[in-house]
C-alpha cells in the first residue's frame, strides 16, 4: 500500500511559502489533473496569524474559498494556476470535488482504521489526505455521492448513524500543504503516486470505511 502516516508517528508539518504552494498547486494540474483554485491565506496581525477574509473568529482560517463564485475560478490548467497563484502567492491550495474525483470524508480515528484494515484486505486506494480539524478525505470516482448512502444502508447502517460525508459536486477540500491557521497544515495519509493515479470506486472501499465509522459511532 502507498506511504501511510501512522496515528503515533511525528508526521513534519509542512510550511506555508509563497513558492511551494504555486508549485505544488501546479504540480497538481499539470501532473494529477485535478482542478485547483486559490482561497483565503494568512495574514500576521499585530504577531497574530489571522484569515484573510477579515472574519474573526473564521472556522477555516486561511483555508476556505476566497470568492462565492470560485467554481468558476476553479481550472485545471497549470499555466492559468501559475498565474493565480503569482497574483496572491500564500493562497491557500482548494480542489473541487465531483469533477475529476469525490471524495469521502470521516474522523481520523476510523480513517486511520480503515486505512488498517484495507491493507489487510489488499484494496486498491487512491490518495487520502488528514486535515487538521482530525479528518480524513479518501480519494474515490466521481459519483459517490450518489452511491454512498445507499450503500452505507446495504451494508446495515442508516446514513445519518454513523460520520461519513460524500464530498462532491459543489464542494471542495484543502489539499496539502494548506494550513488551518495554527492548527497546522493538510497532509497526505497516502500520497500521490503513480500507482494510485487511477481512482477506486467508493463501492470497492465502503466497507471498511463503514465498519470504522459504525466503531467510532458506538463509543
Amino acid at each position: 500500500m502507498e506511504e501511510t502516516i501512522g496515528v503515533t508517528s511525528a508526521a513534519q508539518i509542512p510550511k506555508q511559502r509563497g513558492e511551494a504552494l504555486l508549485d505544488t498547486a501546479v504540480r497538481y494540474a499539470e501532473e494529477r489533473h485535478w482542478d485547483v483554485f486559490p482561497g483565503t491565506w494568512l495574514e500576521s496581525v499585530e504577531g497574530v496569524e489571522r484569515c484573510s477574509c477579515g472574519d474573526d473568529p473564521c472556522d477555516a482560517p486561511g483555508a476556505h474559498a476566497a470568492r462565492e463564485d470560485w467554481a468558476t475560478q476553479a481550472t485545471g490548467s497549470a499555466t492559468v494556476a501559475r498565474r493565480l497563484w503569482q497574483k496572491q502567492p500564500k493562497a491557500s491550495i482548494l480542489l473541487p470535488t465531483g469533477r475529476t474525483f469525490d471524495a469521502i470524508d470521516v474522523p481520523e480515528t476510523a480513517g486511520f482504521l480503515a486505512l488498517a484494515r484495507m491493507e489487510r484486505m489488499e484494496l486498491t486506494l487512491g490518495p487520502v489526505t488528514r486535515s487538521p480539524d482530525r479528518r480524513m478525505q479518501f480519494f474515490v470516482l466521481p459519483g459517490a455521492t450518489a452511491k454512498v448512502p445507499d450503500l452505507v444502508r446495504k451494508l446495515g447502517w442508516p446514513p445519518a448513524a454513523i460520520d461519513l460525508v460524500p464530498l462532491g459536486e459543489g464542494t471542495y477540500m484543502a489539499a496539502p500543504p494548506t494550513r488551518f491557521g495554527t492548527s497546522g497544515a493538510v497532509q497526505w495519509a497516502c500520497r500521490p503516486t503513480a500507482a494510485n493515479r487511477w481512482l477506486p470506486d467508493a463501492e470497492e472501499i465502503i466497507s471498511p470505511l463503514a465498519y470504522a465509522c459504525g466503531r467510532e459511532a458506538r463509543r
